[in-house]
């Protein structure tokens, strides 16, 4: 769930006469529960209950308005990374970015899953420009659990010793495994037992080095 900048602005074209919050929503929706690929102009058509033309003059293309579903996944979002990040110790923001990500992945009035990790494997079929944002997107996200680390270093929660790296993949490796789990039907209560799991090994993970 990391930030995002914002889209291109809409090609020029017919008039919008529709909300474009919620219709960005709907296509959000869509593109959160087939994927990239997977979806249909007809599927985004009649999900956003606008036509045809309205929808190239408002987004240019599919890629476009993918470009602009996944900008609203992302703010969607923000305040609970935001807020994640914001807190004492590196060791409770982790597991906070964690456990926000049990909640949003498994939420049933959206679809499960991070809706820009379940792109990973949807590289062959996506634009290389929307392929080169998702993946700056997942980088992102694996540099919230290194920046917060590295705060945690310099404020002395964290050992100096840590390898940073190391712990950081592993702690992003976890967060991609519980959209996979989500997406797989794992529950809820499944979910959090694997981030419990994940942060007894914290102590471990972060001993100083000899």
């Amino acid at each position: 769930m990391p930030r995002q900048p914002k889209s291109p602005a809409p090609r020029r074209g017919r008039p919008v006469t529709f909300d474009r919050d919620a219709v960005l929503e709907r296509a959000m929706r869509v593109f959160w529960a087939k994927g990239f690929a997977a979806t249909s102009m007809n599927d985004l058509i009649g999900a956003m209950e606008i036509a045809s033309p309205s929808l190239y003059a408002a987004f240019g293309s599919k890629a476009g308005l993918y470009r602009a579903a996944v900008d609203r996944y992302v703010a969607l979002h923000a305040d609970l990374v935001s807020g994640a990040m914001a807190l004492p110790t590196a060791r409770a923001s982790v597991e906070a970015l964690l456990r926000n990500a049990v909640t949003v992945f498994s939420r049933t009035d959206f679809p499960s899953g991070c809706m820009v990790e379940q792109t990973a494997g949807e590289a062959g079929d996506l634009p290389p420009d929307v392929e080169a944002g998702l993946r700056a997107l997942r980088e992102a996200n694996n540099e919230n659990f290194s920046a917060r680390l590295r705060k945690g270093v310099a404020d002395g929660d964290v050992p100096a010793g840590t390898d940073i790296a190391a712990v950081a993949a592993f702690y992003a490796t976890v967060y991609r495994g519980l959209s996979l789990s989500a997406r797989g039907g794992t529950t809820t209560d499944e979910l959090h037992s694997v981030v419990a799991s994940a942060m007894a090994a914290w102590p471990l993970l972060t001993a100083a080095r000899p």
